[in-house]
């Protein structure tokens, strides 16, 4: 697993970094995306305090529009940064002839596109990040099990990565890539 002992780490750690961790009305909310084509779409909902990185909120479903993830951010009580979308955000739907991304700022968000990593560049990214994030352990319960379980996918034979495994895991690992 890539971030497991980062994360058992954080959760036993003094201080512990997987507790409860309050959402500050005075700062702006970030929500990074992994959108789900056929699967799961995974929101990450973070704040900056200085060094630090509050992951106060988690978001993860399938099966349902833009528009469903739209109210569940609205019915929150956050004033959001622009929205941090994947690349793919950018493509065009058939039937509709906009991007998600287009179709998020209809709905009235503002939005920016993330910096195109490699897979591997982020993973590492991450791993540099985890030791700065404290973690709400019930609001991201079920991205947190994600992350923790995230791992490479191995050809024991040659002894070789043949990089993520591409599971349910995945899309929570990526939205925070």
């Amino acid at each position: 697993a890539y971030y497991a002992r980062l994360l058992t780490e954080a959760e036993t750690g003094n201080p512990r970094r997987i507790t409860r961790v309050p959402h500050d009305p005075g700062l702006e909310v970030h929500a990074a995306w992994d959108l789900g084509i056929g699967d799961s779409t995974a929101i990450w909902l973070a704040q900056f305090v200085g060094r630090e990185i509050r992951l106060i909120d988690y978001i993860e479903n399938n099966g349902v529009g833009l528009d469903w993830y739209a109210r569940e951010l609205k019915n929150k009580p956050f004033t959001y940064a622009p929205l941090i979308l994947p690349h793919d955000a950018q493509a065009r739907e058939l039937g509709t002839g906009k991007s998600r991304q287009e179709m998020l700022e209809s709905l009235g968000f503002r939005t920016r596109i993330a910096s195109k990593l490699s897979v591997e560049d982020g993973i590492e990214t991450v791993r540099r990040m985890l030791p700065r994030c404290w973690i709400d352990e019930d609001r991201c319960a079920l991205g947190l099990q994600a992350v923790r379980d995230y791992r490479e996918k191995r050809d024991e034979k040659r002894r070789v990565s043949l990089g993520p495994l591409h599971d349910w895991t995945s899309h929570a690992a990526d939205a925070l890539r």
